[in-house]
């Protein structure tokens, strides 16, 4: 069912499909693999949501570096 916002907006499904997962446009993952929340101290990709899929945006030296940057500190 449409709420009448969308009836209103042709671009509505479209825009939503372009929102990424979850709602997350930044994120960060180690670079050499395995469970973001091992080896703090390695370092990390950084990605950011393009309206299509996450693009390599960086990298940051260590876990916390790359939780700075993903919450915009």
């Amino acid at each position: 069912m449409s709420s009448p916002e969308d009836t209103d907006n042709r671009l509505a499904a479209y825009n939503k499909r372009r929102r990424p997962p979850l709602d997350i446009y930044r994120r960060h993952r180690p670079l050499h693999g395995g469970a973001g929340h091992l080896h703090p101290s390695e370092p990390r990709a950084l990605e950011e949501w393009d309206g299509f899929s996450y693009a390599p945006a960086g990298t940051a030296a260590c876990l916390a570096a790359a939780q700075r940057w993903v919450n915009g500190w």
